[in-house]
């Protein structure tokens, strides 16, 4: 037996392994690195295989990703977005597909391929830029939220041109507008079918899954529900991806969704991996070197068209510079359903493949660039407003102004923010609030609070709702990024002002106190301090007893929340308590705790143990002895390096 298709499958698995990982360092999408795997592995490479050889399995990859994107489409949240997502989002769609149409159709390319190209250009990366802007922290800013419009919309795009692109095929024969017609009746009445077969049907196979407590039955029939509605659609002359995405858009609204989207995410990803080393082998080296120039000057065209058409309709819509130019930015590249419409459009024979290389490429290096343009999408934003003539902030309308000096300023109405306002409203503080969810915003100002739309960390905003007379300013949210981009606004704004901020966690405690936090409070933390106070209390320990420590613990900085001995689970970026015994023939025997180099060592003695008495903080002439315990707190390194001094010099 020949087993030569295994070493070669072998190689192309190394090889996909390798270039994930190198391009992960520099923070490249891994789809880049499959492409890369494709073209080493495909007829420019190593010709270990040919695209018509993994068209197959990677159409697999294709349905799978419709699938999931299904089920991750919710109805109630586009109809709560429809005015950005079908006005913007169209808007967007048809003006950039109308622009790199008429521009390929200007360069001898027919009415059929231009529709082709146009689609896949003014699509962008749902995946990429979802990912970053969630990074960043950025999904609620405004520009977060305006992107996510135009990507959902996008994504529903999809739909009706895998619809039309095997009725534009047509085998070579002339196709009408009653053939499109016809093709769209199909694709409704499919969409009808498979709605009623998800309302009765699919509920009752999923809860007798549900009932047999099996995951590998659970996992098939996921499977088997994709490929078959996928297969219904195909059988009608629809793509099967289509039947996969309604498929996907029925059980998202069950409560199956969470599961389902765990099942199906491992088969996804292999196989979409797959289609996009299908994609790769399509690239032609020797065309490309042999129109290279083309390909930067098509990248650079496609990338400031889809930038100016997206900040010219947002400056339309009346946004500010800065937003505008930030949404652009982040939506400027080529996505990833561009490479499934290409595949698709070379399988139908509608784009030659010279053309569907050159395109690839084109997205391949707009993706390249999309994490940098996207991180730094604010940052260019800011530098450009500069030389931008009137590029002032427009600010919400109906701030108030308020004079009262006892006035708290609450950045953030989630629920904590909810919570505080609450008491706050109690004691009859007066207070106002800011928030960037529109929905949020609406409902509590309907119940008469004071609650209005607008960025934290906008000045211009901060200024118009009185900062400057706000006595306290509570920071709510727990993004790091957005706590110190507002924190230090607040702090320039209202010198005299208490500014309190919420954290998760410590870890920018030092920092935040830096840039002027009057108070941090890690919630994680208070927390533990919470229920510490209940045990005590439930222990007899008299109330200002309990009260008194738990200021002492804030005073210092929560230090003995810090360092906890090591499990078999152990989070490596936590500091460690590791307790070290004196033998006696350890080095640091007779030695004074001036004698030891702690900070060269990088730990922090928190205790010393003689005899069953416990040492907090000795001072630095106590004298070492043997069977003395030391309570170390440090990194993991650092206290085993500490240990090595102690014990052996």
């Amino acid at each position: 037996m020949d087993h030569s298709i295994f070493i070669q499958i072998l190689s192309m698995l190394v090889i996909a392994i390798i270039a994930i990982a190198l391009l992960r360092r520099i923070g490249l999408p891994p789809i880049l690195a499959y492409l890369l795997t494709g073209v080493l592995s495909g007829p420019s490479g190593f010709h270990w295989f040919t695209q018509l050889q993994m068209q197959s399995v990677a159409e697999l990859g294709v349905v799978l990703l419709m699938f999931t994107l299904g089920l991750e489409f919710s109805v109630p949240r586009l109809w709560a977005m429809r005015r950005t997502v079908f006005g913007l989002g169209s808007a967007q769609m048809i003006v950039t597909a109308v622009l790199a149409g008429g521009t390929a159709l200007l360069l001898g390319q027919d009415g059929v391929a231009a529709l082709v190209i146009g689609a896949a250009v003014a699509l962008s990366s749902t995946a990429i830029v979802l990912k970053l802007l969630n990074e960043q922290g950025w999904l609620r800013r405004r520009h977060g939220e305006l992107s996510v419009s135009v990507l959902l919309f996008q994504d529903l795009a999809v739909v009706p041109l895998l619809i039309v692109l095997p009725l534009l095929s047509n085998d070579g024969a002339p196709i009408g507008s009653a053939d499109i017609a016809w093709g769209l009746l199909k694709g409704i009445l499919a969409f009808i079918g498979l709605m009623s077969f998800g309302k009765w049907v699919l509920p009752r196979i999923f809860d007798e899954v549900a009932r047999s407590r099996s995951n590998e039955l659970f996992v098939l029939s996921t499977l088997v529900v994709a490929l078959v509605t996928g297969a219904f659609t195909q059988w009608l002359g629809l793509s099967m991806a289509l039947g996969a995405f309604i498929a996907g858009m029925l059980l998202g609204e069950s409560q199956y969704r969470r599961q389902l989207e765990a099942d199906i995410r491992p088969f996804r990803d292999l196989l979409m991996g797959l289609f996009f080393i299908s994609i790769g082998m399509l690239l032609d080296f020797g065309l490309v070197m042999q129109f290279w120039w083309q390909i930067i000057l098509i990248l650079l065209a496609v990338v400031l068209t889809k930038a100016g058409v997206v900040y010219g309709l947002l400056k339309l819509a009346g946004e500010p510079f800065k937003i505008a130019m930030s949404t652009a930015i982040s939506l400027a590249q080529v996505g990833e359903f561009s490479f499934v419409l290409l595949a698709l459009a070379v399988n139908y024979h509608l784009l030659e493949n010279q053309v569907s290389t050159i395109l690839v490429m084109v997205a391949v290096l707009s993706m390249s660039v999309a994490p940098w343009l996207v991180r730094n999408s604010q940052k260019i934003a800011k530098k450009m407003q500069g030389n931008y003539k009137g590029g002032q902030e427009m600010l919400p309308e109906n701030l108030p102004h308020s004079d009262s000096q006892e006035l708290v300023l609450i950045l953030g109405y989630g629920r904590v923010g909810q919570t505080i306002a609450r008491f706050l409203k109690t004691e009859a503080v007066p207070y106002i609030v800011l928030d960037l969810d529109p929905t949020r915003v609406s409902e509590a100002r309907a119940a008469a609070e004071p609650v209005y739309f607008g960025d934290a960390c906008k000045l211009g905003i901060l200024k118009q709702i009185g900062i400057r007379q706000a006595n306290m300013v509570v920071l709510t949210f727990c993004e790091p990024r957005q706590s110190e981009e507002s924190l230090a606004l607040c702090r320039k704004l209202a010198p005299d002002a208490k500014i309190l901020v919420r954290t998760r966690d410590d870890s920018d405690l030092t920092e935040l106190k830096a840039a002027g936090a009057t108070q941090v409070i890690p919630e994680t933390l208070e927390g533990s301090l919470m229920l510490v106070s209940q045990v005590l209390y439930q222990c007899g320990v008299p109330l200002a007893r309990i009260l008194k420590r738990l200021e002492s613990e804030r005073r210092n900085h929560y230090q003995y929340l810090h360092g906890f001995f090591s499990g078999t689970e152990t989070d490596f970026t936590l500091d460690l308590l590791h307790a070290v015994t004196l033998t006696s023939s350890a080095s640091a025997v007779g030695k004074t705790l001036a004698d030891i180099p702690w900070i060269s060592l990088e730990v922090e003695l928190r205790a010393v143990r003689r005899k069953g008495a416990e040492y907090d903080n000795p001072a630095s002439d106590w004298q070492l002895k043997r069977n003395d315990i030391l309570l170390l707190v440090g990194k993991t390194h650092h206290i085993d390096k500490a240990e090595e001094y102690l014990l052996q010099g």
